[in-house]
């Protein structure tokens, strides 16, 4: 591998850095874009339930705003039931707002990654070609530098590449979740203010 890295030039560097850097963002939006801990299974249901039984109480909103994003939707709006139905539908709106941010979380940063690590290799490729040009001579051209030139130039476009392909399929993947959730999620407030406000 150092070998790689050693025929590849000063320019793999950076890509070796957009890798470092794009690996742990999409472990942890794997854990942390889990279903269960997003929209757990049920939760609207248990909290309509006990909200017939004892009504709003404190305990009531502290346990269910703990329950990820939904349960603080959840909760902002139960806090404000006694509100008009228009006031509870803002104050969900208003969390949600915060909530969608939250699950947006380094998703640019991987999305820059995808598009910028093609243009380092391209920029690796270039350092290449003209330390191939730089190698030739009036005599001709010296064959180690050559070979050096050409292989600085394939390792970089083939790294950018690399990187870009893996990198832009999370992203996409994490940015349909994110918006599956939250139509999920905008479903389940209008089903939790719905009942409510009969």
């Amino acid at each position: 591998m150092l070998e790689i890295v050693q025929a590849a030039g000063w320019p793999i560097w950076f890509l070796i850095l957009a890798s470092v850097v794009a690996i742990p963002i999409i472990v942890e939006r794997f854990w942390a874009l889990r279903r269960s801990v997003i929209i757990p299974k049920g939760l609207v249901d248990e909290v309509l339930h006990e909200f017939k039984q004892r009504g709003i109480n404190t305990a009531l909103l502290a346990r269910t705003a703990q329950r990820g994003p939904l349960g603080q939707i959840i909760a902002a709006g139960l806090a404000n039931a006694q509100a008009p139905r228009v006031v509870m539908k803002e104050a969900i709106e208003e969390v949600g707002r915060v909530v969608t941010h939250r699950l947006d979380r380094f998703l640019t940063t991987l999305g820059t990654i995808a598009a910028m690590a093609p243009l380092l290799g391209l920029f690796g490729t270039v350092i290449g070609m003209i330390e191939i040009f730089g190698s030739t001579t009036d005599v001709g051209a010296n064959p180690v530098a050559l070979a050096h030139g050409i292989s600085v130039a394939l390792y970089n476009t083939a790294f950018g590449l690399m990187i870009a392909i893996p990198c832009m399929i999370f992203y996409r993947h994490f940015r349909a979740l994110v918006e599956s959730y939250i139509v999920e999620m905008e479903r389940e407030a209008i089903r939790l203010v719905d009942a409510v406000h009969k």
